[in-house]
């Protein structure tokens, strides 16, 4: 669940005169689509952007981006394009204006390929008045952000609980390029939403994460989530888990495994961070898991999972321990496995410790059920039990939040 890879560009050399000279207004040429954006020209992209509205998104942002006359102009204009597609893609789901196409409203599919068209334009964009290669990619940083949500986490005054959720973009799209994220789905159908308490009404702000490991070794998930963490009540991070099941997530390991990401780039290592002489190889939820396993939530079957992956102190082996990591042991996979799942979970949760909110600021990683199709369609982008599965998912992830926070909040 990589960061953005723009490429080194050739420096520009243009023929003046008869002559080779350098031109400084033209730093870099622009780089190639990335992989990622390559399979944005295949048709299941192309339809799910159709079917949705969304497929004029590109475009539309290429123009924008030509009106532009200087670095200034076109930051501006990535950023109030970038936080339109957001909001865009957040009204769509939660049933404002119209749906641009027969493609469900709960559907987070369009908005990622959406911004992928949009980052392949900034990406091989050549202005005439040149931009740099640091330019490019405080471009792509700051559409990156602003479509994701990230910059767009609002609380109102005090009376209001704040619950802060996040989600990833679609992944394994080489092996089914139809693939939807639930969690992606719920973040947009619950931002900005207000759920009631025992305590009173809570806010939900969400933001959508990549599935690129560079991206979270560069800490855009540290800086997202460090403002907010010691202003809200509770929080947890979601991802797309095991088939017909939720798991709220006990322990987090400081491993990552290597498996593929979205740039079909593998890490293997400790999980990279700030101050790494102080790192633990664990982290813990501080969800409440036995409230939230005991609730009736829905009907996926929800656990509280305890299994991880260690290498026992003093061993040399990984060993599987089904309640949890020993004292002194190496993380090879917490209970969330040893993907990007895994470590957003580490990192948000650490980040919370290192806040000096353990004890008293409720949160960590829960996994929904994987989304499937309905049974024999292996082409279709969408059918009926598809839909109802992923409706179903995000439903469940409101319930939980209440539980979530009913517990959660009343032990604060």
């Amino acid at each position: 669940m990589t960061s953005l890879r723009v490429r080194t560009g050739v420096l520009g050399i243009v023929l003046l005169a008869g002559a080779l000279v350098p031109t400084a207004a033209h730093a870099a040429t622009a780089p190639s689509p990335t992989v990622e954006e390559q399979r944005l020209d295949q048709p299941v992209p192309q339809e799910i952007l159709r079917r949705s509205g969304f497929d004029t998104v590109a475009t539309g942002f290429a123009r924008a981006l030509a009106t532009a006359h200087s670095y200034a102009q076109a930051r501006q204009a990535v950023e109030r394009q970038g936080s339109a597609l957001w909001r865009r893609a957040v009204d769509r789901a939660q049933g404002r204006g119209p749906a641009g196409g027969d493609l469900s409203r709960d559907d987070d599919r369009p908005l990622y390929w959406a911004r992928l068209g949009m980052t392949r334009q900034v990406r091989t964009w050549e202005p005439g008045f040149g931009v740099s290669e640091r330019q490019r990619t405080a471009l792509l940083d700051v559409l990156e952000r602003t479509s994701r949500g990230q910059t767009d986490i609002r609380y109102p005054g005090k009376g209001v609980r704040r619950i802060l959720v996040t989600g990833f973009d679609p992944f394994t799209l080489d092996r089914d390029i139809r693939i939807s994220n639930p969690s992606g789905a719920s973040a947009l159908a619950l931002d900005g939403t207000v759920i009631e308490t025992a305590e009173g009404p809570a806010r939900v702000e969400t933001a959508v994460f990549p599935v690129r490991w560079d991206d979270f070794a560069a800490g855009t998930v540290e800086r997202t989530l460090r403002p907010y963490l010691p202003k809200v009540d509770l929080f947890t991070t979601v991802s797309q888990g095991r088939v017909g099941r939720f798991d709220v997530e006990r322990t987090n390991g400081a491993w990552r495994g290597g498996f593929p990401d979205n740039e079909n780039i593998g890490r293997t290592g400790t999980v990279p961070v700030t101050d790494p002489a102080s790192q633990p190889q664990w982290t813990t939820t501080t969800l409440p898991y036995a409230a939230i396993t005991a609730a009736d939530t829905g009907r996926f079957p929800v656990y509280d999972h305890t299994e991880v992956t260690e290498i026992p102190a003093g061993g040399t082996d990984p060993v599987v321990r089904a309640d949890g990591p020993t004292a002194g042991s190496t993380a090879r996979a917490g209970g969330g496995g040893d993907y990007l799942s895994n470590e957003i979970a580490y990192r948000a949760t650490l980040l919370r410790d290192r806040l000096g909110l353990h004890d008293t600021l409720p949160g960590g990683h829960v996994h929904t059920p994987v989304l499937q199709f309905g049974a024999g369609n292996t082409t279709q982008v969408t059918d009926p039990e598809f839909v109802r599965n992923r409706v179903d998912i995000i439903d469940q992830v409101r319930a939980i939040l209440t539980v979530a926070a009913d517990a959660g909040l009343r032990r604060n």
